[in-house]
């Protein structure tokens, strides 16, 4: 058997495959506890105001009530924003703290928290709290709040402001005869898990055992106990499994805060879970205005891009997110303005939603090109070559890779582009209109230190650990690859462990940095153990590897050998007698390379490619195939690589087509909190999709890995609203694309 990485850059399927499909895989309002008690959230009716009295008498009195918290009786919590501030990825502002006083801040907002013996209990005596509230006028739609639009004067941590505006992009614009101007809107989406938002508090004499869903154990753990001042050895964090996130479990929400102020003034295990109605106050894509302004030369060549954005975000907090970088990142242009501004609404405050601003942003950027094409008369992919950037408009750096021409080529070819006819409405098949589109797709391509561990433990399996999460993206499958191909074992022999704030330290899973950051913690470790276990079988008793290195030995088939005669060789098994517990460990730590980073960019890229059929009598749009082709450095496991794109492309289908919060504009409730009338993609609304992966090869880590959760839905929207263009002749800037917008 030659050591060939057999693992690594393979299909392999999942290995928490079997817990999942039979049922044994736990999350986070499934772990059992003693004494456990259940929570149930009542929510607020109205939008903005204040609570004037609360009558809790009949609850109380109801069956299996344990106990009824409201901002008058809670724990003592603390009044200042800052101990709320150790959330990892907490915005400017004040964090919400629920129960803290009488003041509604949006609708649903937890009034009370009602704790009973059964969910059931707990559920029924929340409808029998009765609130009286001073209602005010609330303001829910972005449109409205633009005149109060601001520049947030305190910018988010890890999200870069719009760079610099360089050339002169108003003045260029102005003196253009090619030039194009609009508004594009992309309406409120919201996150809809299928795991709802939950945590399990189990109570042992103090310490607490938290399951909570979440994408980073850590985070959670050092919010409770920098609020609720515990100790932190006494505070556990532990969610091996999580039902879907792309973001809403980035941050600690209410439940989290609920459950645990529930269990210290009870001193009992408890366990809150939202409903699906709750799970629409939190975890939602903002809802956006965004201006966009072309020039071009009768060549084709971009001279100015203007791009402007004004973003909904909550009363106490300035949520932002890169929206219009990319519109200076993409593209070849000298001329280049960026602005983003915020716009305050009586709302929960927006959450990070897969790929972050760069779904918005693209969207608005690549429905502009489009639109441009057809004002110079080009082929829509032929303006995005003429104007294809090889450096980083934004800081001049070069590119660590970047392979979007072969995307772009390869896609193309795949899809048939060359057989598009230019005019919208030429081509028809049936009653059914019939438009091909494309769009660019642009995400960062990132890294965060990480710890890891690898060890050998007494029955000779690897064991790989990582404080990361999996939020269903496959990271104990790649993190158990790696290990594999580091021991040349066979993929069974090897336990991949994530989700527990005992394991080394990572933060919260997000930003396509997971595979990245925490497979090259693994691969470290398993180098550290690989030099543990020479260095134990050099010192053995007359050691056969006495005077071998790392560099002179091979590792498998349960032997150290050495590589130039695998007859000499020191077996695990012997080693693993003599250490201490039968368990040989080592740990190791990845951070990203600083210098690396200070003189390349590195983001990942698509080329998406859509077909729609429209019927032209009713209006109903189906996107009958999509082409994506990925430009993402090495593929660690190409089965769940792909099953991320296809993820990525239904949720674009889902913004171009389906997905609209609608808000009750004088009461401001969501009037479809539910999955009945929050449309999704359903499979009859998913046909083909076509999923390329083109050769990229990339320095800027060992494993050349660059991240895939966020890059598959980046440019599918707008490749999905430039193809019903091109059938229909009919430009919807406003998503989703209805029917009667078509009209």
């Amino acid at each position: 058997m030659s050591n060939v990485h057999p693992y690594v850059g393979r299909a392999q399927p999942r290995v928490d495959g079997p817990l999942k499909v039979s049922g044994l895989a736990r999350y986070s309002a499934e772990f059992a506890a003693d004494d456990l008690v259940y929570a149930a959230a009542v929510p607020s009716t109205i939008a903005k105001g204040r609570i004037v009295r609360i009558d809790a008498s009949a609850a109380q009195s109801a069956p299996g009530v344990v106990e009824i918290l409201t901002h008058e009786n809670r724990p003592n919590m603390p009044a200042e924003d800052e101990p709320y501030k150790a959330d990892m990825v907490a915005v400017p502002g004040g964090p919400f703290r629920p129960l803290r006083d009488d003041r509604i801040w949006f609708s649903g907002q937890p009034a009370a928290l009602v704790i009973a013996d059964t969910h059931e209990n707990a559920r029924h005596a929340a409808t029998l709290v009765k609130v009286e509230y001073e209602a005010l006028t609330p303001e829910v739609d972005v449109s409205n709040a633009r005149d109060r639009a601001y520049d947030p004067p305190e910018k988010r941590n890890g999200i870069p402001p719009p760079p610099p505006p360089r050339g002169d992009a108003e003045a260029t614009f102005k003196g253009s005869v090619i030039r194009l101007e609009e508004e594009y809107r992309v309406s409120a989406e919201h996150h809809n898990p299928m795991e709802l938002q939950a945590t399990t508090v189990e109570w042992d004499d103090g310490r607490l055992v938290i399951h909570n869903k979440t994408q980073g154990v850590n985070n959670p753990k050092n919010y409770v106990c920098s609020v609720f001042g515990l100790d932190p050895e006494a505070v556990q964090v532990s969610t091996p499994f999580v039902g879907g996130a792309f973001g809403m479990a980035l941050r600690p929400h209410y439940d989290l805060t609920l459950a645990v102020m529930a269990a210290l003034k009870l001193k009992r295990s408890v366990r809150l879970v939202l409903t699906r109605g709750q799970m629409y106050t939190m975890g939602w894509r903002p809802d956006t205005l965004q201006t966009v302004a072309l020039s071009a030369g009768e060549d084709g060549r971009l001279t100015s891009v203007r791009h402007e954005v004004i973003q909904a975000t909550s009363q106490f907090e300035d949520y932002q997110e890169p929206t219009v970088n990319w519109s200076g990142l993409v593209y070849d242009c000298p001329n280049v303005t960026l602005g983003h501004k915020l716009a305050k609404v009586d709302t929960s405050t927006p959450s990070d939603m897969r790929a972050p601003g760069a779904t918005l942003g693209m969207f608005a950027l690549e429905t502009a090109m489009d639109e441009l094409s057809y004002k110079l008369k080009l082929d829509p992919l032929e303006l995005r070559l003429k104007n294809y950037a090889e450096a980083d408009q934004n800081d001049g750096k070069p590119f660590s890779s970047k392979e979007l021409k072969a995307a772009y080529e390869t896609g193309a070819e795949r899809f048939r582009w060359s057989k598009r006819s230019p005019e919208p409405r030429s081509m028809k098949e049936g009653r059914e209109l019939v438009g091909y589109g494309m769009a660019t797709g642009c995400w960062e391509a990132m890294m965060q230190p990480h710890g890891a561990s690898a060890a050998l433990t007494a029955d000779g399996r690897l064991e790989v650990a990582c404080g990361t999460a999996d939020i269903g993206t496959g990271t104990y499958t790649i993190l158990t690859q790696i290990g594999a191909d580091a021991f040349s074992m066979p993929i069974e022999e090897v336990t991949a462990l994530v989700g527990d704030t005992r394991l080394p330290m990572a933060p919260v899973e997000g930003g396509s940095w997971a595979a990245a950051s925490a497979g090259n913690a693994v691969r470290l470790a398993c180098a550290a153990l690989k030099e543990e276990l020479v260095k134990r079988a050099r010192g053995l008793d007359d050691s056969p590897l006495a005077n071998a290195s790392v560099d002179h030995v091979v590792f498998r088939d349960g032997r150290i050998a050495l590589a130039s005669d695998e007859n000499v060789a020191v077996s695990y098994a012997k080693l693993l007698g003599a250490a201490e517990g039968g368990r040989i460990e080592a740990m190791a730590k990845f951070a990203p390379d600083k210098e690396f980073a200070e003189k390349f960019s590195s983001y990942t890229h698509s080329a998406v490619f859509a077909e729609v059929r429209v019927d032209e009598e009713l209006g109903v749009v189906r996107v009958e195939r999509i082409v994506s082709a990925i430009a993402a450095g090495k593929i660690l496991n190409l089965a769940t690589a792909r099953s991320q794109i296809l993820g990525g492309v239904v949720m674009g289908i889902g913004m171009a087509l389906h997905e609209e919060t609608k808000w009750d504009k004088r009461l401001g409730r969501i009037v479809n909190a539910n999955l009945g009338e929050y449309h999704v993609p359903a499979h009859a609304d998913v046909k083909n999709i076509d999923v390329i992966f083109v050769d990229e090869e990339d320095d800027a880590n060992p494993l050349g890995v660059k991240g895939l959760g966020e890059i598959g839905i980046v440019g599918a929207a707008a490749a999905i609203g430039n193809a019903v263009f091109h059938a229909t002749g009919r430009r919807v800037r406003h998503l989703p694309i209805t029917i009667d917008k078509l009209l």
